[in-house]
Order: C-alpha cells, then structure tokens, then sequence
C-alpha cells in the first residue's frame, strides 16, 4: 500500500493542521443516536494533539443542498467531541467566513476547533472542478497542513476531499490507514474459508462487489430485500415483496457463475412475511418458494429472512476464517424483523476468524441491537467507499494522498 502518512508531514508542533473527518452521525431531535463515527475519528485527532499541532476539523453532515440549515449544524457533534477528547472543541457558525477565522486564530498548541458543515456551501459538492477549487483555496488560507481521515467521502470528488489535498502538504490519517488495511485483507490475502453476507434492499446496488468478489470467496449469502430478485429468478412468486425486475437476468448470470467457479450462493429457505409494512403488522413464517402461500396472499410482503435461514446463516459464518457483511437481512428497525440481521451479527461476533462490518445500515444496524463496536474485527465507518474499493474503482480522495492499488 503506497500512502502518504501522517510521518510524512514532519513536526507539526505549533502546525495548523486541517483535518478532514467524516462525522456523518444520524441525529434525532438534536441529539446524536450513533456516535461511532466520532469515536473513529479520535486517534487521528488524539495524535495530532499530541504532537502540539492546532487542529482545525472539517465535516459534513448531511445532504442541506449547499446553504445553511440549523437540523444539519455539527455543533452538537462538537459537543460529542469534546467530551470524547476531553478538552474543550471550539466550534465555528460558518465554514470560511469571520466566525471560522476567529476559531483558527483563538487556537493554541494543542487545541481543537470544528468548523460548520462544508456542504452549507454549495462549492464543497459542485460537478464546476473551478468552484470546488475556489473553496479548497478558502479553506486552505486556515491551515499549514492538510489530514484526510474521512474514509466514508473517499470515493468523492469533493473540495475537501480532492482539491484540498492538493493545495496543502497533505497525508492519510489513521482511520484511513487502518480502512485499507482491513479491505486489503478482504481482497489480497483473506484466509479461507472465505465468506461474504450481502443483505440492503437492492440487488442493482451490489451487482458490481458480487462481480468483484466472486472468484475470490467460497460462499455467498444472499438476505435482505435483494434476496427476492434472486428468487425471483429462480422461479419462484415474491408477492408484493421488493423486486427488481430489471435485474432478473443479471441475477440469473451470477447464478450460473458462482457454479462454474465452485462458489456456494446461499439463498433464504424460509421468510419472514408481513401483511403489510409495519413494527404491528400481522407476519407468519414461510418456506422461501411459498410466498403467495401464506393468509396474505399475492400481497404478502417479505420483511425479513426466517429462522431456520437465520440459523444456516450463523453456522456458515462461524465455520469461515474471513467474512465481510455488508446489509441487514430485513427490516431490523422494525422488531419484529429484526431476528435475522441480529442472528447474523451474533454470529459474527462470536466467530474464530476476521469478521468485518461493512458499515452504513450494517453498522448502524449492529450497534442498534446491542452489540458493542469491539466485538468484531472491523466496522468500517464508510458502507459506499468499501463497496467501490471492493470493485476495484478509482478512489480520487486516495489517489490524491498517493495510493496505489
């Protein structure tokens, strides 16, 4: 792995040093519900502290269309920081202006402020390369150096992503370090047996990691709302279950792949299936191929994999060595459809081997049942940006810190 590290930029004692973070947290009436983002920001930003730099971090949340809008501020992340570092987070109303320079300039050695969300300024995300520009030279004029540690925007071409790391001395920090380390031993070297769990409501939105993977692992499970598409395409009737018509035949390609190469696609022998859409909705379990066989009929709706899948699941899991999930297996917000996806993370937990969390609904999903962030191997803080570098895609915001696939 070719990478420029935090080694790289020297010492950065008395240093201003821009880091960019990917504090993306779900918030709920203010509050932050999942701060695992946060907490794997904090060995990069402990590091710099520690080295005497003054540390100016720089995030997104959120999609507030390029202006200001109060249920997208980060000062309540600013709040969460502070209290994991320690130490007081200096936070700043705007990304550029009056309020962000006084911050920069109010900081000493060592200490920490958190500039307003980048994406109330529509330059941040824009397709105009001139305009993301403009703003990486604004924020730029804040610091002497320049951190990535935000792996979950890597895949983007985005001002503080891309453009910033070109205008400043610039290295990956140890969040990223340690996301590439864990994805090339998913794809360079993971010991066998070798399997990956797939859930998340669409198949169109796998379709290029189960390329991707194919040659490399031994078994595929199949869960979640994709897994109707793959029944679908063996013949059976979903009912009013999640559907993807127009990738039957992509499916069915798969299929006929993973038996050339000897590789074992495992689909749900039983369902969960629901009346209806809702944590109150009449379900009864089924056999995968007898959907419409139920009480509800063609308007039955598949919610979840069912238990004795959930079992066969958990026992392929626990005899792998390596095993990447990323998708829930149904709809785990809602609890009664939530046995399978926590069946899947019990197991994973408990496995002998290297059991990574693909993360977004993953490992939002793990936390939300209970499960403690250390009772895996891995749980990556970026679901899109492992997915494409599981593709073998370009990653503009690695390459510009030097990496090599």
């Amino acid at each position: 792995m070719t990478l420029r590290t935090l080694e790289s930029l020297g010492d950065l004692k008395g240093k201003a040093v821009i880091v960019r973070c990917d504090l993306n947290v779900p918030l709920k009436n203010g509050q932050i519900t999942d701060d695992g983002r946060v907490r794997a920001s904090l060995p990069t930003l402990n590091a710099l502290i520690h080295a005497g730099a003054r540390v100016i971090v720089i995030s997104h949340l959120g999609r507030p269309d390029g202006e200001p809008d109060a249920k997208y501020s980060l000062e309540p992340v600013a709040q969460r920081l502070s209290e994991l570092l320690g130490k007081p987070v200096v936070f700043a109303k705007d990304t550029v202006g009056s309020a962000a320079q006084e911050a920069v300039d109010g900081l000493e050695d060592g200490g920490v402020a958190l500039l307003e969300n980048l994406r109330f300024n529509a330059h941040e995300t824009t397709k105009d390369d001139s305009d993301r520009k403009d703003f990486a030279k604004k924020l730029a004029k804040f610091g002497d150096a320049f951190v990535s540690d935000g792996f979950g925007v890597v895949h983007r071409k985005q001002a503080s992503v891309y453009e910033l790391a070109e205008e400043l001395p610039s290295a990956a920090g140890l969040l990223i370090q340690q996301e590439l380390e864990v994805l090339e031993r998913l794809t360079v070297t993971p010991e066998k047996p070798y399997t990956v769990v797939l859930g998340g409501s669409k198949v169109s939105d796998k379709l290029s990691v189960i390329d991707a993977l194919l040659p490399k692992v031994d078994t595929l499970l199949i869960g979640g709302g994709m897994l109707f598409t793959f029944l679908y395409a063996l013949g059976h009737k979903v009912g009013a279950s999640l559907l993807e018509a127009d990738q039957v035949d992509v499916v069915k390609g798969y299929l006929a792949k993973a038996k050339e190469l000897g590789v074992d696609i495992v689909l749900p022998t039983d369902i969960v299936v629901a009346s209806k859409f809702g944590a109150d909705a009449e379900h009864v379990v089924t056999a995968a191929d007898s959907i419409e066989d139920t009480e509800f009929g063609a308007s039955g709706l598949g919610l979840d994999i069912g238990p004795e899948t959930a079992r066969a699941f958990a026992n392929a899991i626990t005899a792998s060595k390596t095993v990447f999930w990323n998708g829930p297996m149904g709809v785990f917000e809602l609890a009664p459809f939530a046995a399978g996806t926590k069946a899947v993370a019990a197991a994973l937990a408990g496995m002998d081997g290297f059991g990574v969390v693909g993360g977004g609904d993953s490992a939002a999903a793990v936390r939300a049942l209970g499960f403690s962030d250390d009772a895996f191997g891995h749980i990556s803080t970026g679901g899109g940006a492992s997915l494409e570098f599981l593709e073998g895609k370009r990653l503009p915001g690695l390459e510009v810190l030097g990496w090599q696939a």
